[in-house]
């Protein structure tokens, strides 16, 4: 087996993965709530190359080879995004800690976007306050918030409706596993939900929680993994010949 050409293979592998997570973090750059994933590297197993059957070399001098590389996680990056004032009356930012909770379809998941509208249903043409892909806005009973509104005029008084939005924390904010580009469900390793402490959080209307993707590092993180993945390539290559003049000399 030819272990340069494996190990070549394996940052190929992880390092195109690793654009990929870059890619997705550029695209994103103007998704309100979105939060960065930043790739995680660890090397594969190493082997032991002393072959000496009397055991005279000592451990701590020993040669190891190595097997390549691998992306070993996904990391979120939970650092607030900067706040944009928008005007529109039904927009919520949230300054420190804490989730907004939202019944997408049955499921319950948490995001820190605030970008809310209004979905008028039923005969009795109740208003409920919901995202803008149309799942529920809950406050802190996980109940949905229905907006008072001039039936006729369609003028909405969202006046109190802010502390009416349930906000929630987790112990570990981090182990969050994201479902789409801005919302996230809670883990073993994140903790279940907590009504969040009014004490780290604040809560800013006709406000809007920018991505915190970090442009400037986003780029300079592609030229990196690009380099990365040459290098890698060079290495499958130089293998592959070196294959070659072996297959050569035996014939």
């Amino acid at each position: 087996m030819n272990n340069a050409f494996y190990t070549g293979a394996s940052g190929l592998r992880a390092h195109q993965h690793a654009l990929d997570i870059t890619s997705h973090n550029l695209v994103n750059v103007n998704t309100f709530g979105y939060k960065a994933t930043i790739p995680e590297f660890r090397d594969l197993l190493y082997s032991n190359m002393d072959v000496n059957i009397n055991r005279e070399v000592d451990d701590d001098i020993k040669v190891h080879a190595g097997h390549g590389v691998k992306l070993s996680n996904q990391d979120l990056d939970m650092t607030q995004g900067n706040l944009y004032n928008t005007g529109y009356q039904l927009d919520y930012a949230i300054a420190g800690e804490g989730f907004f909770a939202v019944d997408r379809k049955g499921y319950i998941e948490y995001t820190r976007n605030g970008s809310f509208d209004v979905s008028i249903e039923g005969q009795n043409e109740e208003a409920y306050l919901v995202t803008n892909d149309g799942a529920y806005v809950l406050d802190r009973n996980y109940e949905r918030i229905v907006v008072p509104y001039e039936r006729g005029t369609n003028v909405i008084d969202n006046n109190g409706l802010d502390r009416r939005l349930g906000v929630f924390s987790f112990s570990n904010p981090y182990g969050l596993l994201r479902t789409n580009n801005e919302s996230f469900v809670p883990t073993d390793i994140s903790g279940e939900p907590e009504i969040a402490a009014q004490d780290i959080y604040s809560i800013y209307e006709e406000t809007v929680e920018r991505s915190n993707v970090d442009i400037a590092k986003e780029f300079s993180d592609v030229i990196l993994t690009q380099k990365a993945y040459q290098f890698s390539a060079r290495v499958v290559t130089t293998a592959d010949e070196v294959e070659q003049v072996a297959n050569s000399l035996r014939k």
